[in-house]
Parts: C-alpha cells; structure tokens; sequence
C-alpha cells in the first residue's frame, strides 16, 4: 500500500539509490530513495544482495533472510545522513535527510515565518470565540490590533503532540512532549456592534439619536495586525487570514452539489469523516474557514461540493407519516420531508440508527409490515430539531444500505441477506462477491526487497481466489483484471454499481518509516463499518489458524475501500512485502495457492456462520 497518503496507508517504494560500482549491480536497495526526506527518528533500508557475503551498511554487517533480502533499520540524526552499503566490491550511497517537527524559534524582531493564525479567512457568528497565534522570541511582547480591539497573545505552557494516525500501524502512538517556547496565544470574541449615538446641529436646533447597525449584514474586520516588541524595538505584520462576522439574519444556505458530499469534523482533511451527506442535502452556514464551510449540525464540508443558494431561508423540515416498500433483496423505507436535511448514521449490533437534523416529528403513523429484516422501528425527538429513528433488526450481521435524496423525500435502502442456494458441492452458490485487486498501472503499491511490486502480487492472489471462489459456486465481480490504473473512487464505483454480499480488497503490506521492517510481519484486517466488522475478525482469525501466519492485527481505518456502505467491505493486508522472510512466503506460488484456497474456505464458513 502507499505510503502517508490518506486515506491508504502505507509505503510505496522507489529504487533511486546512486550506485558507486557497475551498471546494474547485483546489490540493490529499493528503499528509500536517495535524497529521502522524513521527520522519524530511524529509517530502515529495503534491498537484497547475493546471499553469499555480507552486506554492511556504514561498517556494521546486517542480517538478512536465506535469498539474501535485508531490510535493517538506523538511527538518524537531525539534519543529512549518509550511508554506505556495501556487498564485496558493490556500493551504494543514498542520503536520508531528517527535518525536525519543533517550530524554528526566529533570532531577533521577527515572527517565524508562516507562524501567524489564522492562516486562511474565517468567518464566525457574534460572540463567537476567535483565536490568534504567533512565533517569536522568548520574552517578547506579541499582541494583536483587530477592530479597535487590542488582544494580547501571551507565552503557552508546553504540551503534547500527537504523533500522525500511523503510528498506530508501528504501535508507537504515544504523544511526546513538545516545546512550546516561543508560541503565543490568545482568544477573544467580536459581538454584532452596539447602536450609535449621535449629536449633530440642523439649523438652530440640536438633534440626538441613535445609529442601528444593519443586522443583515456581514461584518468585514479585515486582517489582523500582529504586533511584536522586544527589546525596546517595535514590528508589526498584517495576518494572512480576513475575519467576518456573519450576521446571524442572513445566513447563507449550502446544497450539496456531489453524489456523496464528504462531512468532517473539523475544517480540514485532517479531521475525522462524518456520514456522507446525500446529494441534494440543505444546511445553513454558520462559520467558514478558507475554502471550507461549517454546517448548522455541526459537520464541515469543502465549498467545492456545495453550492450557495441566493435568498434561501435556513432549512427547516416537519415530518409526518413514514413510508414502506418491500423490494426484492431489500427493505426500502421512505421519509417525507419538506426539504433536504442532513442526515447521519450509526450502526450497532442489531440495530441501525438514522438521525435527521433541522427536523420535528409530526409523526402518529409508521407502516411496517412483517420484515426479513427488521423486527420494529422506534423513533423519538432527542433534541430540538433532532430525530432519530432506530431500526431493531433481527439479526446482527447487516447487509448494506444506501440513502438518497427522490425530490425532498429521503430514501434508506436496507439490504438483505444474500440467499444461498442449497448445494452440497457449491456452497455459495447465488453469492456474488466482488474482489478488488489493489494498485494497479502506475500505482506500484509497496516494493518488495527485490523490486517485485505489490500490484503484481496483487492480481496473482486476486485471480487465484477468483478461480477458488467460482469452483465454490460464487459470482465474481474484480475490479481489474489486468495491469491497468483503477481509480479509487472507480472502485467505489463499481460496488455500488454490483451491489455484491461482500467486497475484499486484496493488499501486501509495508511500514511507515519508523517501523521495524525486519521484525514486522503477519496478516492484517481493516474495517470501517460496523457490519464488516465480523467478517474481518474471522477472516483474520482462519488465516491465523489454518495458515500458521502471524497475526499483524483487526483495524478500524478510514480507508477508500473500507468506505463503501453498499455491502461489507474489508481490505485485507495478507503479508508484509517489507520483510525479508515474509516477503520470500508472499512470493513462493505454491504458497500463494494455499493462500488463495484458505481465503476461499474462510469466506465460506463465514457465510456459513452468519445465517
């Protein structure tokens, strides 16, 4: 998988080392390149080299597997590193430079560069609390001039910083203390300004009033001006970031404008995925961030997904009756609304909870009639504004679903169990399964010490779990079948299109670069929803069992293809490309066929389970 790109996890490998001997040398080391820039205190070296002889990197001789594949890791310093690997008369030289994650401390009257927040535009409703902050000196006076207010940033205490969502694939996801020496802080909040008096002279008389601010307007503080004073000298430097304060009557409305509107929890791609919002959805804006709005519910979106809709009130919807339509394979349940709100999702054991915000019950009649699915729907007002409606269903293991917008009626799709056909010999019979065979054309996915690229291993297992599946009776859907580039949101695509019992795709692993690649190795699960949680325990625990294979781990991750709703998705991580024992398992073919046919096994006997 690729390395540090969210939402896919980890390393995609290039050779680019400079070699200091003959062209195309025996000795090769396809990770990392040279000129390598990394923030982590080690890296290791992914490489192979003739078994016979030692390889030696800066002097110190490494271990390495019986084929001869090495993958040892070195401390850095700050700054640039050279090593030197070595096999007989063959060297390479690569460069790893290490970059530090503590804020330069400027020297003399200045602020660090780039230090000053906001960085983009902001736009917060009155009273709303606002935050500045700044790099300089120790010992200085920094403070802010923003609208006639004056707000003084102050020296912060230390704290911790969090180490990146990857560290959890390392186990070393322990914030660590940083300094906060020269950061300055502070908060203020800028209220709808008072009325005006005045006094002004009409002739021989003497007129007093007051002035009443356009409540209907936006209003523009323009930019803040830092100011920083140190040593008896003075600068001041306008903030890159403008402030509004929206005005709370004439709120803009967005509409989602995409199929799948991406909500977060933060004005960022850092911050956490929320439940996509339907096509169509309609919430006020209540605060911008550059190019990102925060919706009246809480959720954030970027602007590019979303139209403004001119002269639009906030969307407020009642809802009276509740549809029901039995389809085959599915449950579809039809909410009547007034307009299109946000929604959310959540998923339990059995149970399936759908929350509609910007909404009130008017609701005395719900049809539901004897369901394959569910055994009762409950709803309640949990707050003003709020419902949510919980499905008891009748059996734990869910299916799928789909929600969209028909006009402004709001479409939940329930999917059913798959029905199996009895057949002794064929066993999934009736079951389409879809297999994605991960990377893909110029998408290498991860590196193995030999060059051999993760797509490649890919397709193998991929195709030889088709075979081993269709003997079994299944349908099978791939999403490619030969060397060619998939993009992720294609795959997405393609199982909302099929609409298959489950969805698998097959991945080779590979570390982030303060990992052990010598030491970590073993078969791995990552999920997302709920209803493929089951599948990926017990995929993970079969190949454990049946195969002897180490167990890497069942992880929750937000990834693309652990995303789709449709039907349970999980990616499998079936071994570590990036180490030198592993790796030889990873690419033997009469392994790669036991593998195939235990895969095969394992998803049978989990349908099997889940009757």
């Amino acid at each position: 998988m690729k390395k540090f790109l969210v939402p896919v996890i980890l390393s995609c490998f290039i050779s680019s080392s400079v070699a200091l001997a003959e062209p195309n040398p025996s000795l090769k080391v396809v990770y990392p390149q040279t000129n390598h820039q990394t923030s982590a205190e080690k890296i290791f070296f992914i490489g192979t080299a003739p078994p016979n002889g030692q390889v030696l990197i800066n002097g110190t001789p490494i271990t390495r597997s019986q084929s001869g594949h090495f993958a040892p890791s070195f401390p850095l310093k700050l700054g640039e590193n050279i090593f030197e690997i070595r096999h007989q008369n063959q060297v390479l030289q690569i460069k790893v430079n290490r970059i530090s994650t503590q804020p330069e401390i400027p020297q003399g009257l200045a602020f660090a560069q780039g230090s000053l927040t906001p960085v983009a535009d902001i736009a917060r409703l009155p009273g709303e609390l606002i935050c500045f902050s700044a790099i300089a000196p120790p010992n200085a006076s920094v403070s802010v001039k923003l609208a006639n207010q004056t707000v003084a940033l102050l020296p912060q205490p230390q704290q911790a910083q969090l180490p990146s969502n990857l560290a959890a694939l390392t186990g070393q996801n322990q914030p660590t203390t940083q300094s906060s020496v020269g950061k300055y802080e502070g908060c203020t909040t800028f209220p709808v300004p008072a009325s005006d008096s005045f006094t002004q002279l009409d002739g021989n008389n003497i007129i007093s009033g007051t002035v009443v601010p356009d409540s209907r307007q936006n209003i523009d503080l323009g930019k803040p001006e830092f100011q920083l004073r140190l040593n008896g000298k003075t600068i001041t430097q306008p903030g890159t970031g403008k402030i509004t304060i929206l005005s709370p009557a004439q709120l803009p409305v967005a509409e989602v404008t995409v199929e799948a509107g991406v909500a977060r929890t933060g004005a960022s791609t850092d911050h956490s995925r929320l439940t996509p919002l339907p096509q169509g959805t309609r919430a006020t804006v209540t605060g911008k961030e550059g190019e990102w709005l925060r919706l009246d519910y809480g959720a954030w979106i970027n602007s590019k997904e979303t139209r403004i809709l001119p002269g639009a009130i906030p969307p407020r919807s009642i809802i009276r009756s509740v549809g029901y339509r039995r389809l085959p394979g599915a449950t579809e349940m039809v909410f009547p609304l007034q307009t299109r709100v946000p929604v959310s999702v959540q998923q339990g054991n059995n149970s399936f909870t759908l929350t509609l915000y910007n909404t009130t019950a008017q609701t005395d009649i719900i049809r539901l009639d004897d369901d394959p699915l569910i055994s009762r729907l409950d709803w309640q007002q949990v707050a003003p504004g709020q419902i949510q409606y919980t499905f008891n269903l009748k059996k734990n293991q869910q299916w799928g679903y789909k929600l969209r917008y028909n006009g402004t009626t709001l479409v939940l799709v329930l999917r059913h169990p798959p029905v199996i056909k009895q057949n002794k010999q064929k066993p999934l019979s009736g079951i389409k399964i879809l297999l994605d065979p991960g990377h893909g054309g110029k998408e290498s996915g991860a590196v193995g010490p030999t060059g051999y690229l993760e797509k490649d291993v890919n397709l193998v297992v991929s195709k030889l779990l088709r075979d081993e599946l269709v003997k079994r009776g299944a349908m099978v859907v791939m999403t490619r079948e030969t060397d060619q580039e998939v993009s992720l949101p294609e795959r997405q695509a393609i199982i909302n299109r099929e609409e298959p019992a489950i969805a698998l795709s097959i991945h080779y692993n590979a570390l982030p670069d303060a990992g052990d690649a010598e030491n970590t190795k073993g078969v791995g699960m990552f999920w997302y929803h709920p209803q493929a949680h089951s599948l990926a325990i017990f995929m993970q625990n079969h190949l454990v069992e049946k195969l002897g294979r180490p167990s890497y781990g069942v992880f929750w991750n937000n990834l693309a293809l652990t995303r789709p709703a449709t039907a349970p998705s999980v990616l499998l991580e079936l071994g570590f490309m990036s180490n030198p024992n592993e790796f030889e398992w990873v690419t033997n073919p009469q392994e790669q066929k036991k593998l195939a046919k235990t895969l095969a096994d394992g998803i049978t006997e989990w349908f099997r389970s889940v009757k």
